[in-house]
């Protein structure tokens, strides 16, 4: 694949492109409804599976991303710096759609969401400390080993705690007929089945992100546009879709549970198990709109969210969600003028 790329022009290189994201998406939302399905076997709870399981699931893209640029820039068949750029780019990138546009298109969707107030406090909260952590982390323009031990080791701790605090506090897990729309292994035979169907999309999953990353190496290089700035406006969308379709998929159930913890654990996860799992691998290099721009956008953007949820008693309307809208706008129109170069 890459002899055939690197003998063609720019606009068979994008082509191609397009069409291993739309695959990459594909097969990510194939394995995020398997493993749906595989939580519903194992009788989670809505909130729990979405923080956890789905958050997981969901953020494949990102993850196998990070793991093929890591791998790449071991090897040396993916340059450092842009390497970096594009798969760093493409997480935050993700990470600040998910709490503007898709958490905007789920409201429209729905009519209205709710969150409870336990939720603002052990979700959200969470969810704006890991992006501090990134910010202070890479402040020196590099994400280190040891910063992404910390940042892993964050999850793990976290998801512990979700763990302790499930099976301490949150009600009996919910039957299958409230989860979202996928089908339930009835025995173990079935179930061993969906993981290996599971394992397989993820598999294509992690084939495709190393083509999309090629191809948006070459874009890079005969462009000149920074490799976060591509990230965040193309990988960033197409990796938020699988999100965008399970929170839908809990909307749909009638359960705000998944589609609320979906999207916000989804925000937690890329930064801690992504950029972590990356950078114990790799290391990465931190370009300055990540540092000076992304980060402190999605930080504020997510204080924003909580100021609006904490005055409305968790809900959130048409309004807010029109809101959220101009503030993802916004966002990519400065980004585009401020700091479209790396």
């Amino acid at each position: 694949m890459e002899g055939f790329l690197a003998g063609h022009s720019l606009a068979v290189n994008i082509v191609v492109g397009l069409a291993a994201i739309a695959i990459l998406v594909l097969s990510a939302d194939f394995a995020v409804n398997k493993l749906v399905g595989l939580a519903n076997y194992f009788r989670l709870s809505g909130t729990f599976m979405g923080m956890t399981v789905l958050s997981l699931a969901t953020s494949i893209p990102e993850i196998t991303s990070h793991l093929t640029a890591s791998v790449g820039i071991l090897r040396g068949t993916l340059d450092f710096q842009i390497g970096s750029s594009i798969v760093l780019g493409a997480n935050i990138g993700s990470d600040v759609v998910q709490q503007t546009l898709i958490m905007a298109l789920v409201v429209f969707f729905a009519g209205a969401l709710y969150f409870r107030r336990y939720f603002l406090y052990k979700s959200m909260i969470p969810m704006i400390g890991t992006t501090v952590m990134c910010i202070i982390l890479g402040w020196d323009r590099v994400y280190s080993r040891l910063d992404g031990l910390i940042l892993f080791g964050t999850f793990i701790a976290y998801t512990y705690y979700l763990y302790v605090d499930e099976r301490k506090y949150y009600r009996k897990p919910q039957s299958a007929e409230e989860m979202p729309e996928a089908r339930t292994p009835q025995n173990r035979k079935e179930m061993l089945r969906d993981v290996l169907l599971a394992t397989g999309a993820m598999a294509l999953t992690i084939a495709t992100a190393q083509v999309v990353l090629g191809i948006t190496e070459r874009v890079v290089l005969a462009t000149g546009i920074g490799g976060s700035f591509i990230g965040v406006v193309t990988l960033g969308v197409a990796s938020a879709m699988p999100e965008l379709v399970t929170a839908i998929s809990g909307i749909r159930c009638k359960e705000h549970g998944i589609s609320l913890g979906t999207l916000v654990g989804s925000n937690i996860t890329n930064p801690l198990v992504a950029i972590g799992g990356g950078a114990l691998v790799s290391t990465y290099w931190a370009p300055k709109p990540l540092l000076y721009w992304d980060l402190p956008w999605e930080t504020i953007t997510g204080v924003i969210l909580w100021i609006i949820l904490w005055f409305t008693k968790g809900k959130l309307n048409r309004w807010a969600a029109y809101y959220l809208v101009g503030l993802y706008i916004a966002y990519i129109a400065l980004r585009a003028l401020f700091f479209l170069a790396d």
